[in-house]
């Protein structure tokens, strides 16, 4: 299970093209805006990627919750509301505290975090004035104080130097931990989520180790609450839509066994790469001839900045003028951040797949 595992995070770093596309780089480059438009070619669809439940030190927002308010604790409304958290929070939990097996002496001042999902989690639970590094793929959000720490080769001295309190990474970088761990700082680590659950338990930790829960606490349930009503409003199964998720040029995809694949599951969406993948290793890589075969309904391409794919790349590779998906227009861009990272922005690649959906119902 071991292997198996180590095999998805190698994979879980090809979503951002690394090998595949020429580049070394952890998650990928966050774009202005995403929308689900659908794009014939030559035009491709813009991604779109608004502030999601980005929050700063001084007010944790929520996103798009049912109802969000400021008003005072005994306020009562007919449906459950979300209550923004007050410019001064009030929440001062107890250090020392344990998160993930990991003991926090003390409120952390001096954050370092070498995860881009890791860092927009701190930024938007309120945590954005405890970090003083991020490693240099942390793009997203713009104040994130970036520098070339690197995630993917953590250097102990490196990371020592910036003198943390807590580092957050991902992956198991057993050395670099125990090396930290050795100089009495703590390391909480995050493997790569395989579902919601996965990313939520994460953005609560994240809370707990920061001394920001309750922020935490109200980021997880402001996205549960949109994702449900997105879902109820643009999920049909019956439809019997089937899709490809493109992560590279080289025709690597994701399964439904992946954090990918389980965003695209919510909305009854069937997985073409699932049959390629019978060991269940969640990344299989597809041939051309698979795809043809397949012939797609929906094509989702995540490589964008790293591959330079475009919509009319896609059709005019040899054959795909013929698929359907290609003949109907129906290709989306998808953010390379917005799918290989789970963080709060997560949300906006929920919105990007029931705008589609809500984009080929008006086609007809």
């Amino acid at each position: 299970m071991r292997g198996r595992h180590l095999l998805q995070l190698l994979l879980v770093a090809l979503l951002v093209a690394a090998s595949a596309c020429g580049g070394e780089t952890s998650d990928t480059t966050a774009q202005p805006e995403a929308t689900a438009t659908s794009t014939s070619p030559p035009t491709t669809a813009a991604p779109t990627t608004t502030v999601a439940p980005t929050t700063t030190a001084a007010e944790p927002t929520t996103t798009a919750a049912p109802t969000t308010t400021q008003a005072a604790a005994t306020t009562t409304t007919a449906a459950p509301t979300t209550t923004v958290a007050p410019t001064t929070t009030t929440e001062a939990p107890a250090f020392p505290v344990t998160v993930a097996g990991v003991e926090i002496p003390e409120r952390p001042t001096a954050i370092v975090s070498l995860s881009p999902t890791a860092t927009e989690m701190l930024f938007a639970v309120g945590a954005g004035d405890q970090v003083i590094a991020v490693d240099e793929f942390s793009n997203y959000p713009p104040e994130a104080p970036v520098t070339e720490l690197s995630g993917f080769r953590p250097n102990l001295e490196a990371i020592a130097g910036y003198g943390p309190d807590l580092v957050v990474m991902s992956g198991n970088p057993e050395e670099i931990a125990s090396g930290l761990e050795a100089l009495g700082i703590p390391v909480l680590i995050h493997e790569a989520a395989l579902n919601l659950e996965d990313a939520y338990r994460q953005m609560r930790q994240v809370g707990d180790a920061t001394g920001h829960s309750a922020a935490a606490e109200e980021l997880v349930l402001s996205i549960q609450e949109e994702i449900a009503a997105l879902v109820d409003r643009y999920a049909d199964p019956d439809l019997g839509l089937t899709f490809y998720h493109e992560i590279s040029d080289t025709f690597f995809s994701a399964t439904s066994s992946t954090f990918i694949g389980t965003v695209y599951g919510l909305f009854g969406l069937e997985n073409i790469a699932d049959a390629a993948d019978p060991d269940g290793y969640g990344y299989p890589q597809l041939s051309a001839e698979y795809l043809l075969e397949a012939d797609p309904d929906i094509i989702f391409y995540g490589c964008a900045i790293w591959c330079g794919t475009t919509a009319e790349s896609i059709a005019g590779r040899p054959g795909w003028s013929e698929l359907g998906a290609v003949r109907s227009g129906h290709l989306f861009e998808v953010d390379d951040d917005l799918s290989s990272r789970w963080g709060p922005r997560l949300i906006e690649f929920v919105r990007l797949i029931g705008q589609t959906l809500e984009t080929l119902a008006e086609a007809g």
